[in-house]
């Protein structure tokens, strides 16, 4: 499905990189290390229009950035709390130096060439870290209740409101119900951060980067719901009118 340019030629859809997960991984007759990621973020990338290419958490990882049209740090692990200065809470999960690195240096690149990014939770976090602010280690100490993260595997329902004019309004509307799955959550939001999104209990759900055509950090994960690519969607769109601009 690829987008018309203005004389009349059809493009080829947009080349989305999704940044990978480097874990210990069983399947078959292998018990290894693995470069993986959940199937869903590639599906909703198609359905969205665009090809999702996987990045390793490998530092060469940044050079293929500039093969790409737009970038989707995926959720995860915590980001390591040396990243921002402070010391692990005792719930912080345990650290993944290499994918913090790695991704630190694709989203530096991204940046650098003015590429639409989405985060999605953990990318969220990275992108507010890697920009100067911090993060809430463990929201549950802030709000009271499990409910962004009720159990492990278990996604929890949140409402939330989003900002008029915003571009995550543009592309949801202005008030949403998503599926969170997070522990952690920005605390000291990053300069030129934009908080666009929260929940009812004062989270922040949403931001983006002012002045710059696309880039978005989202709390939840929109890549779990099938029937609703339209965040996707909006990010494959702004990929699409950048390739457009630069032919």
């Amino acid at each position: 499905m690829g987008s018309n340019g203005s004389d009349g030629t059809a493009h080829p859809r947009p080349l989305i990189g999704l940044t990978a997960y480097g874990e210990r991984a069983a399947y078959g007759v292998w018990d290894h290390d693995a470069v993986l990621l959940p199937r869903t973020y590639g599906d909703v990338v198609v359905a969205a229009g665009g090809v999702p290419v996987l990045l390793p958490p490998v530092p060469e990882a940044a050079a293929a950035v500039d093969r790409l049209d737009a970038v989707v740090l995926c959720g995860g692990p915590d980001v390591d709390p040396g990243r921002y200065g402070a010391a692990p809470h005792p719930r912080a999960g345990a650290p993944r130096p290499e994918r913090d690195a790695a991704e630190a240096a694709v989203l530096r690149r991204a940046l650098e060439r003015d590429m639409p990014v989405l985060g999605v939770c953990r990318g969220a976090q990275l992108l507010n870290v890697e920009l100067g602010g911090t993060l809430l280690q463990h929201v549950p100490d802030a709000v009271g209740h499990p409910g962004h993260n009720p159990s492990p595997g278990v996604f929890g329902t949140v409402a939330v409101e989003l900002e008029p004019g915003s571009r995550v309004a543009a592309a949801v509307g202005p008030a949403v119900s998503v599926l969170c799955h997070h522990h952690q959550a920005l605390d000291r939001v990053a300069d030129g951060l934009v908080v666009t999104g929260r929940a009812g209990d004062g989270t922040v759900e949403a931001v983006e980067l002012d002045g710059h055509p696309f880039v978005v950090g989202v709390q939840w994960h929109p890549e779990q719901d099938a029937t609703d690519v339209r965040l996707m969607a909006a990010l494959v769109h702004a990929a699409q009118v950048r390739a457009e601009s630069t032919v």
